[in-house]
């Protein structure tokens, strides 16, 4: 039998959209308020789901412990109260919306969570705007 293991975490992170290939003003025009120069912060939520099936041993999917201490080694302490843009690797290339901020969170722990789970993370910028990301 399948089910599905859920565990939300946040950290607190600022960030500047912009394509550096482009002028101010275009950065301007696609961005608007969150290409400011001098960056912004948000307060995401992050929301890591595992799918698989129960081990008949333990009754779990993944041991919840597991799973928050990836979260927190490969999200939460690598981005909180950051500037993605230039304190974290990925973002130095990459542009840090919160599409892209899902994609790398996945596949971070993609790394750390056997393939045998499906995996999906999920993004919330605002408490109205989130993205999620199934790998």
């Amino acid at each position: 039998m399948k089910a599905t293991v859920y565990r939300r975490e946040h950290f607190n992170a600022a960030h500047r959209l912009f394509n550096a290939n482009w002028e101010d003003q275009k950065n301007q025009e696609v961005f608007g308020k969150c290409s400011n120069q001098y960056f912004h912060g948000h307060n995401y939520e992050i929301e890591v789901a595992v799918t698989g099936e129960i081990d008949p041993d333990t009754g779990f999917v993944i041991s919840i412990d597991e799973l928050k201490k990836y979260i927190k080694e490969e999200i939460t302490e690598p981005f909180d109260h950051k500037n993605l843009n230039i304190e974290v690797e990925e973002f130095k290339k990459l542009i840090p919306t919160a599409e892209n901020i899902a994609k790398v969170s996945y596949d971070r722990l993609r790394k750390r969570i056997n393939s045998k789970y499906e995996l999906y993370v999920m993004i919330f910028e605002t408490p109205r705007n989130y993205v999620k990301y199934p790998g």
